[in-house]
């Protein structure tokens, strides 16, 4: 077994997690998946249980016990029909458990998992070339890019190969990769091809947008980005551009490097890429990472070419391949069922070339449909469920999982996000789009602070007991220009919510009452 690598520490004390890992590296687990399929999970050390199995993407749930949570990765958001057959299997058969849950960062969670099945799973998943490896704790995250790369006409770089050859890079070819299963905490990376800014650039540790750089287009490199509990910030620039080849992947893997053997292991509050950039200055960062790449690195280009707002894709557009549509779709806070999973993947097979995508707002796109085939796809049933043309609040409804399967959650977000969205379209005339986001606790997987209005979830006092509540967040700015909201109310019982949204959307957002 390939050894993990085994990061310099600078005498600092190290935290539980970084013991844990130095105890054994987490992608360890890997090679004893069936003897934990045959003992049970009640019988596994706890460590490997409610820790290691994470750097194979499974995740131990206490509020389901016995009822594992897997984590796809999928670069760029882009399954084939046969691997969304092969998903829709695994979910179906746990019946009423089972469902999958598109994330905001391009991927699918599964659940309702059971350990025993693990070894059986991860064999159907080699054989259609899926993988779950690294995509939990202290790894990177599956890399997102552009929805439409490779299809939307007025793109400027199609990413779809850059993003796989990161993931490679990153993953070991999706067999594991011991060089990045030791980060002092998680990592996201993005890279962004198109006009809008879908990948939300500003949130992630390392972001690409396309820049064009005396005639030739490229990327300018943006750093640091994250939420956290205790700190949320938005990335810098690098102030470097690299050409779209595999210039982007040395530098990510050069980044990492010189995260993976400097970022602090002591305070896990304060272990995030942009606690390194504060502590070193950006100079001295870019100095760091050019010594690792072994070369310097190109002077950023004046502006990036990000100069449109951010599009959601929901509806029909045209492709630039002519006579080719795609066609996005509306699934309400990314739930979807066995079902679901089993018409999208006949319909992509029948009506486009088996491509399915998914979208950081939680939706689907099926790319490739001829314009022959095009009114017999909008015919399906299905999109009487998954619209594409929601009404404006549930449009851009977006939510975590929740308290319903997350044990960090503080409150229950997507039942709740759902009926309270619909009892204000019933109250409301709404003209314009309004991006409300749901997140169950500080971690931020919701990511209020993009939001038109975001929703934290917390714990409040009411009439002398402890029930759940939200902070409120208002000001964040997607597409161009984008920037993070700012929270403006604090613990707002969920009970009593339903007022304060109405009142924010109409003095904000321009909504009438239809009682008036």
């Amino acid at each position: 077994m390939t050894q993990a690598i085994t990061p310099p520490t600078k005498n600092q004390k190290l935290n539980k997690f970084e013991k844990l890992k130095a105890e054994k590296d987490g992608l360890a687990v890997k090679d004893r998946l069936d003897y934990f399929a045959k003992i049970g999970w009640e019988a596994m050390d706890k460590d490997d249980l409610e820790h290691r199995l994470k750097w194979v993407g499974v995740f131990y749930r206490p509020v389901t016990p016995g009822k594992f949570m897997l984590r796809m990765r999928t670069p760029n958001g882009i399954l084939s029909s046969t691997q969304m057959q092969v998903l829709a299997e695994i979910v179906q058969r746990y019946g009423e458990d089972g469902n999958a849950d598109i994330t905001t960062r391009q991927n699918l969670q599964l659940r309702g998992i059971r350990l025993e099945d693990i070894p059986d799973i991860f064999s159907r998943f080699a054989e259609v070339g899926l993988t779950s490896v690294q995509s939990g704790m202290d790894n990177v995250r599956n890399i997102t890019g552009s929805p439409v790369a490779g299809i939307d006409a007025d793109e400027l770089i199609d990413t779809r190969d850059l993003v796989q050859q990161v993931q490679d890079m990153i993953t070991g070819n999706s067999q594991g990769n011991y060089e990045f299963t030791n980060l002092p905490r998680k990592f996201n990376i993005a890279i962004e091809g198109g006009r809008d800014n879908s990948v939300h650039a500003e949130i992630n540790d390392i972001a690409f947008v396309p820049a064009d750089k005396d005639g030739e287009l490229g990327f300018n490199v943006l750093v640091g980005g994250f939420f956290s509990a205790k700190r949320c910030d938005a990335a810098i620039p690098l102030k470097v551009w690299v050409p779209p080849n595999r210039e982007v992947v040395d530098l990510c893997r050069a980044i990492l490097e010189v995260y993976r053997d400097n970022g602090s292991r002591a305070n896990r509050q304060k272990a995030r890429m942009m606690w390194l950039i504060d502590e070193w200055g950006i100079e001295k960062f870019r100095a760091e990472v050019e010594k690792q790449l072994g070369r310097k690195l190109q002077s950023a280009a004046p502006e990036d070419k990000i100069d449109w707002e951010k599009r959601d894709c929901l509806g029909v557009y045209q492709q630039k391949q002519p006579g080719l549509n795609y066609v996005g779709l509306h699934v309400p806070v990314g739930r979807l069922y066995a079902q679901d999973m089993f018409d999208l993947a006949r319909m992509a097979e029948v009506y486009g070339n088996g491509e399915i995508r998914l979208t950081v707002e939680q939706n689907v796109i099926i790319p490739h449909i001829p314009d022959s085939r095009l009114n017999d796809f909008l015919a399906e049933p299905l999109l009487n469920k998954f619209s594409i043309a929601p009404k404006p609040l549930a449009r851009s409804l977006i939510s975590c999982t929740g308290a319903q399967f997350c044990n960090f959650a503080l409150i229950e977000t997507k039942n709740r996000a759902l009926e309270i969205v619909r009892i204000l379209e019933e109250e409301l005339e709404i003209t314009q789009k309004v991006r409300i986001h749901w997140t169950g606790c500080p971690n931020s997987c919701g990511q209020p602070q993009v939001a038109d209005i975001g929703l934290m979830g917390t714990k409040v006092r009411k009439d002398g007991k402890t029930v759940e509540g939200v902070d409120i967040y208002m000001g964040g700015k997607v597409g161009k220009d984008a920037a993070l909201g700012t929270c403006v109310q604090k613990g707002i019982v969920c009970e009593d919510l339903l007022p304060v949204l109405r009142h924010l959307l109409i003095e904000n957002f321009g909504a009438k009452s239809r009682q008036t």
